[in-house]
C-alpha cells in the first residue's frame, strides 16, 4: 500500500517512523507529491546558510583541480570549499567514466529498491558497519532532519563486498 500524504502534518515520531523505521526515507516523502517540506526539515534560523555573505553569490560551486593532489594549496581548496560551501567538484581525479556510470548506475539501482529492501542496509540494521542506508545521522537527536537519504559502502575486501553489500551495488 503506497504511503499517505498525511505523514507530513503528524508528529515527529510518524516522520520518524515513515522516513528512517520504515525505510522510506527522504526519496519517499519526495514521492508522496510533497506541496510544502515538513516542518521536521525545516533547520532553525541560526543554522541557515546565511545568503549576505559574498562567497553565497558566486556563480558556481568551487572546482578543485586534482591533478597536482599532493600541492598543499589543493588540500586548503578542499577545507575552504566543505567549511564555505559543503560541497564542490574534483576534476582531473584519475577516476574512469566507466567507473563514475557504474557508480551512478548502482546508486540509482539501490534507491528505487522498495522500502522494505532498503531498510535491511539501515545503520540499525545492517549486517556490517561497512554498509549503511540512513538519512540525518541521528534523527532522535537533531533539531532538523536532514533532506537527503544516502548510502555508504566502505570497501574492505572483495569477500565483504561480496557476502554484505546490496546486491545492486556489486
Amino acid at each position: 500500500m503506497a504511503p499517505s500524504i498525511s505523514i507530513i502534518n503528524s508528529n515527529p515520531l510518524d516522520i520518524l517512523d515513515f522516513v528512517v523505521n520504515k525505510g522510506h526515507g527522504v526519496k519517499g516523502l519526495a514521492e508522496l507529491g510533497l506541496k510544502t517540506l515538513p516542518y521536521q526539515y525545516i533547520q532553525p534560523l541560526h543554522e541557515r546558510f546565511d545568503t549576505g555573505i559574498p562567497e553565497a553569490h558566486h556563480d558556481s560551486i568551487p572546482l578543485i583541480d586534482m591533478s597536482r593532489c599532493d600541492d598543499p594549496e589543493v588540500a586548503e581548496a578542499v577545507c575552504n570549499a566543505a567549511q564555505k560551501w559543503g560541497f564542490f567538484q574534483i576534476v582531473n581525479h584519475g577516476v574512469h567514466i566507466h567507473v563514475l556510470e557504474d557508480v551512478k548506475e548502482a546508486t540509482h539501482g539501490f534507491f528505487g529498491l522498495p522500502a522494505e529492501e532498503k531498510k535491511r542496509y539501515s545503520k540499525e540494521r545492517s549486517l556490517t558497519n561497512h554498509v549503511r542506508f540512513g538519512t540525518s545521522f541521528t534523527p532522535a537527536c537533531e533539531k532538523a532532519l536532514e533532506w537527503k537519504d544516502y548510502l555508504s559502502l566502505f570497501f574492505v575486501s572483495e569477500d565483504e563486498a561480496a557476502s554484505h553489500w546490496p546486491p545492486v551495488c556489486k
